[in-house]
């Protein structure tokens, strides 16, 4: 999963920056505190990461530190996938 920074950047990018400058997001940018991801969004990400990474839902916990960065959320799903295999 080494480009899965991108890959989760790229969707931030594509559903919730809408046409924004994605300059200012970096692996680090608090993607909760800015109002990027709201709990609309955080539910979205949630479904999404399911999907493409095949977490089952019911084990993505809904803490807000796993889904606050980019990073974060890169660390969330490979620890994620490792234990789902």
């Amino acid at each position: 999963m080494s480009n899965l920074p991108q890959e989760i950047h790229a969707y931030v990018v594509g559903e919730f920056l809408d046409g924004e400058d994605p300059a200012d997001l970096t692996p680090e940018f608090d993607l909760i505190e800015s109002g990027i991801v709201d709990s609309l969004g955080l539910v979205r990400m949630v479904s999404h990461l399911a999907g493409a990474y095949a977490i089952p839902i019911d084990d993505i916990p809904l803490k807000p530190e796993h889904f606050r960065s980019i990073g974060a959320i890169a660390a969330f799903v490979e620890t994620a996938t490792r234990a789902a295999a």
